[in-house]
């Protein structure tokens, strides 16, 4: 058995969530491989070729792969598929737009969002907003998953000696083109990768008073900002901070919670947290049934007087 991981990365450097990939992909069991496909992408293959258990990095570099267009990724997995028993992809906005294509082209069942590697042809996987988990085994010659990298540890990302085997780029697919990209600029920490965050809820009542209150809380802890859907469908924070099942996954070590109440779709997204914070004035809210430590308090009171003690 072999499993293959498909890089996630900017082509200077491997994202986070490759290093946690890799990790699912050795408890399957048999040699791991890398694909970075990407366009002078040399760095990022030179980075997975030093992460630890890694076998061997495949690197296909092409002007088709620059963009990391779904179509074209789809296509250059394809073409090396056959060689493998498994192939995982990080449960990311990229991992998760390319591997139901190359699952519907190999026929094969999707595996989302595992969580656990039980053995080759068996996994868990969370059902229901993450309030049941399923046991699932799959007969396909082929496994495609997507990996929840916050429920594996990341892989030693130096350490390794992999060799580096230079494979053909496929030729554009003509299926989409891409037009532009608007970078958010962050001063703080990603959101994913963060180890400590700070998410406001509805009841923050403004985007002013989301970036009065919490702001300072974060600047002290060098934390990331985050909030709930409630906070952002009603304008109080962008999307791209959005902590919940329609939004991001998150496991940080500290995860602090102001004025939100703990909606299921929430807490599907940041129940994992090593240390779970609440502060809220509603005693019967949902949230306080996963918080390590809850604080029934007013947080327009409460997180100054944090913020001053700190």
């Amino acid at each position: 058995m072999t499993a293959l991981v498909i890089a996630e990365h900017d082509h200077g450097a491997l994202k986070p969530a490759t290093l946690n990939t890799v990790t699912a992909a050795k408890a399957c069991g048999g040699e791991v491989h890398v694909l970075v496909a990407g366009h002078n992408a040399s760095g990022a293959a030179q980075s997975a070729a030093a992460i630890a258990g890694v076998a061997k990095i495949l690197h296909a570099d092409g002007a088709s792969l620059a963009e990391q267009l779904a179509e074209n990724v789809a296509a250059q997995v394809l073409q090396i598929a056959m060689g493998y028993t498994h192939l995982l992809f990080p449960a990311t906005a990229h991992g998760k737009n390319v591997a139901p294509r190359v699952a519907a082209l190999l026929d094969a069942a999707q595996i989302s969002d595992a969580t656990k590697i039980v053995a080759a042809d068996t996994f868990e996987r969370p059902i229901y907003a993450g309030n049941a988990i399923a046991t699932v085994q799959c007969a396909d010659p082929i496994k495609v998953l997507t990996v929840r990298t916050t429920a594996f540890d990341a892989a030693a990302p130096s350490g390794g000696s992999a060799t580096i085997e230079s494979i053909a780029a496929v030729a554009d697919s003509g299926l989409s083109s891409f037009v532009g990209a608007e970078i958010a600029k962050l001063d703080r920490p990603e959101l994913t990768a963060a180890k400590i965050i700070v998410s406001g809820g509805r009841a923050m009542g403004s985007s002013d008073r989301f970036t009065e209150v919490l702001t300072p809380l974060a600047d002290k802890l060098g934390a990331a900002l985050g909030a709930s859907r409630a906070a952002v469908d009603a304008g109080y924070a962008p999307n791209d901070w959005q902590v919940g099942q329609t939004g991001k996954i998150v496991a940080p070590q500290l995860y602090i919670a102001c004025g939100i109440s703990g909606a299921i779709q929430h807490l599907a997204g940041m129940k994992d947290s090593k240390v779970i914070v609440a502060i809220n004035k509603d005693p019967e809210a949902p949230i306080f049934s996963v918080a390590d430590y809850g604080l029934e308090a007013d947080l327009f009171v409460a997180v100054p007087e944090l913020v001053k003690a700190l």
